[in-house]
């Protein structure tokens, strides 16, 4: 029986999106998972074929005892892969290990950290200035040595999702920020870098025998607040023709410079002053709704080339669709319990419209976004132009009404 095997997943978005994919491919699924509320909803994975809760996904022998009980059972493992942070190199390591085709184990080792990343493109233009802080050096001490290079960027460097990332614009912000983390964080160094001013930009990237195949250029629209919150996605892009010939060749230059000759990742950029900065750079398909948002541009299901590639076979990205997409994402703003949402139906009915999704329950604590996981819903519209597709998402969105008790 060929299988797929994934490590984690989330329950949604483009790691769920993939394992369903693999299902329609042909092929029987097997989802690891450290989550044990997983298992108690097992009736709502039904693409899993068979799932396996393990306390520590990252525990190597655990899998491997696990993967040789698969093998007795039959499963011909055809290949192993994770689109969740931070287990896409332990797939990587468990690949090569079963002689399976895998994406470059020393790129994503070095894309897992954002200080290797840093380390590692030290040397070229589109990196930012940076400082890797060791834990044992006080705060103020920090604050002295920066307090004339504000604004700053303070990072936890194995942040994802816009998690643990802060932005000081004051000394009192720095320090603040420092501390924050080092309270979360006690014996972690922290990652502070310059802060870049631009418009910000998401890069899809497969890369196919030392190819560097560019899927999709995404604006991202980001909230007026200090935790760099993605509430709007654009594709594709309004890039001019110097824009995007630099942008590829930047893309190129990084992916080069760190060794990745075959995989997938996306990267986050700003243009600044004419050039293109790295914000970051993450060995997998960005999260959420990004399948779906270049799904509905393309028509290219991009999880399935990734599942391709790691089959060995060549990514097609042909595309059958030309369309702007717009991703309207929904936060709340005050810390509340959901009693219930209403307008799903409406916000489905109006023309354009291709999904509404819903995350939270009933009974669920929802707060104000301090990271990615705080954003509760969206809605994607696909028109002709790019303003008429963020007029209806953003009309859509409006609909979505999150009635909540107080907390």
């Amino acid at each position: 029986m060929d299988t797929i095997i994934f490590i984690g997943s989330n329950k949604s978005g483009t790691s769920r999106e993939a394992i369903k994919t693999a299902e329609q491919m042909g092929f029987f699924t097997v989802l690891f998972t450290d989550r044990e509320k997983f298992i108690e909803q097992r009736e709502e994975f039904p693409d899993v074929h068979q799932m396996v809760y393990l306390e520590d996904l990252q525990n190597r022998e655990s899998l491997k005892g696990q993967l040789g009980l698969l093998k007795r059972q039959g499963k011909n493992i055809k290949a192993c892969l994770s689109l969740v942070d931070p287990f896409v190199y332990t797939a990587t390591l468990l690949s090569i290990e079963l002689g399976l085709m895998h994406p470059s184990p020393a790129a994503i080792y070095k894309m897992e950290e954002k200080t290797r990343v840093r380390k590692a493109l030290q040397d070229l233009d589109m990196n930012p200035f940076f400082i890797v802080i060791p834990s044992e050096e006080p705060a103020e001490k920090v604050v002295e040595r920066f307090e004339h290079s504000l604004p700053l960027i303070v990072k936890y460097p194995q942040s994802n999702g816009s998690k643990d990332v802060i932005l000081a614009e004051t000394e009192r912000e720095l320090e603040q920020g420092i501390q924050l983390l080092r309270k979360q964080f006690p014996e972690q160094a922290i990652l502070i870098e310059e802060y870049l001013n631009g418009p910000q930009f998401l890069i899809e990237v497969l890369v196919w025998e030392g190819k560097v195949l560019i899927v999709g250029v995404i604006e991202q629209f980001i909230s007026k607040n200090d935790r760099f919150i993605v509430t709007g996605y654009h594709y594709p892009a309004s890039l001019s023709e110097t824009q995007h010939e630099k942008l590829e060749s930047v893309v190129k230059k990084v992916l080069s410079t760190l060794d990745m000759t075959m995989g997938s990742c996306h990267l986050e950029m700003r243009w600044v002053n004419g050039e293109w900065k790295l914000i970051e750079i993450n060995p997998r398909v960005s999260g959420g709704a990004m399948n779906q948002i270049l799904h509905e541009g393309t028509g290219i299901n991009l999880v399935q080339e990734i599942i391709k590639i790691h089959l060995g076979q060549e990514p097609d990205l042909t595309q059958s669709k030309h369309k702007h997409v717009f991703a309207q994402f929904i936060t709340v703003a005050a810390r509340g319990m959901l009693l219930r949402v209403t307008g799903k139906n409406r916000a489905l009915s109006l023309e354009g419209v291709k999904e509404v999704y819903v995350k939270p329950r009933k009974g669920a604590i929802l707060t104000p976004p301090y990271s990615l996981g705080e954003r509760y819903a969206y809605v994607i519209a696909s028109a002709e132009s790019f303003p008429e597709a963020k007029k209806i998402a953003e009309m859509a969105a409006k609909e979505i009404k999150f009635f909540m008790e107080p907390l």
